[in-house]
């Protein structure tokens, strides 16, 4: 006797029911973020994650002023595809009280940046293409392991197309070729 078999079918989440979700406080305790329609539990930030983040921040906004708002551990809208994602930073355009109404969209996103360390793998996986298909120009990812700067440009088809690992020297971000910002800076 040969059994077919089951296919399940996840249920997947939209914006709406995610936000109606955080307004009634069922998520109130819980330290999550919408991917791809699904719920996904993120891990206590340790003290390094903390760290290199603050020091990332701190250095971006002294390079870059008053031309962006530099946003951490924030949620950014990806609209089209049911995800509000919480990277840990996001260089956006300086919009003001209009992240009021509206989390940053991928059309006011400059970069965004994640450090990595138990997160790698969600990171460069299941991240990078849900920032590819959203149409994110540059998008970072610190491997707090080895140490290195993965960077991630040129969004087709539902991936980047280049990709390039950095320990050392200098990088421009594509929004900010006048800028150039020190690779061990960001590893430090």
């Amino acid at each position: 006797m040969t059994h077919t078999p089951v296919k399940l079918t996840l249920a997947k989440w939209t914006l709406d029911d995610y936000h109606r979700m955080i307004e009634v406080g069922i998520l109130e305790t819980r330290y999550v973020e919408l991917l791809n329609g699904e719920i996904i539990e993120m891990p206590p930030e340790r003290e390094p994650h903390a760290y290199y983040r603050t020091e990332a921040t701190d250095y971006l906004k002294e390079l870059l002023g008053a031309r962006v708002k530099v946003r951490e551990a924030a949620p950014i809208t990806i609209v089209s595809s049911t995800s509000e994602p919480e990277p840990d930073i996001a260089v956006v355009q300086p919009l003001g009280r209009e992240y009021l109404r509206h989390h940053p969209y991928p059309e006011n996103i400059f970069w965004l940046i994640e450090f990595s360390n138990t997160s790698l793998a969600k990171d460069l996986d299941v991240k990078r293409k849900a920032y590819a298909v959203a149409g994110i120009m540059e998008y970072w990812v610190i491997d707090l392991r080895r140490q290195q700067l993965k960077v991630f440009r040129e969004p087709f088809n539902g991936d980047y197309t280049s990709s390039s690992t950095l320990t050392t020297g200098e990088i421009c971000p594509k929004a900010f070729p006048d800028i150039t910002i020190s690779v061990q800076r960001l590893l430090e």
